[in-house]
């Protein structure tokens, strides 16, 4: 990945990471490294979100009402904080998806105009 591919993907991401965490956690609860790896794979490789941005959004995302976190065991069995989304979460994932949709009409649609 080129340099100028690393700037889109950071300049991107800061707008989205809200969305892709909470996409990433609606089928189920995951630990921080499981809602990276599954960012990445539902992203297919477009974003490899770090834990400098995964965690201080995961913190930010449960004081807001839309995560909750407990504690549990992780496949290689050790201690983790697993986050799954609260109602509010499930709110919230279905109004960025309808922004994220419209905004994304709306700019394709700007960049097919003569």
């Amino acid at each position: 990945m080129s340099n100028r591919d690393d700037e889109f993907t950071a300049d991107l991401l800061q707008g989205t990471l809200d969305l892709l965490v909470l996409k990433a956690l609606a089928a189920q609860p995951l630990h921080g490294l499981g809602v990276s790896n599954r960012i990445n794979q539902i992203t297919k490789g477009t974003f490899d979100v770090k834990p400098g941005s995964l965690f201080p959004a995961l913190h930010r995302m449960e004081e807001a009402g839309w995560l909750k976190a407990e504690w549990g065991e992780s496949e290689n069995n050790r201690r983790a904080k697993f986050y799954s989304l609260t109602k509010a979460g499930r709110r919230q994932l279905e109004t960025e998806t309808e922004d994220w949709q419209r905004i994304s009409l709306a700019i394709g649609s700007a960049l097919r105009a003569a």
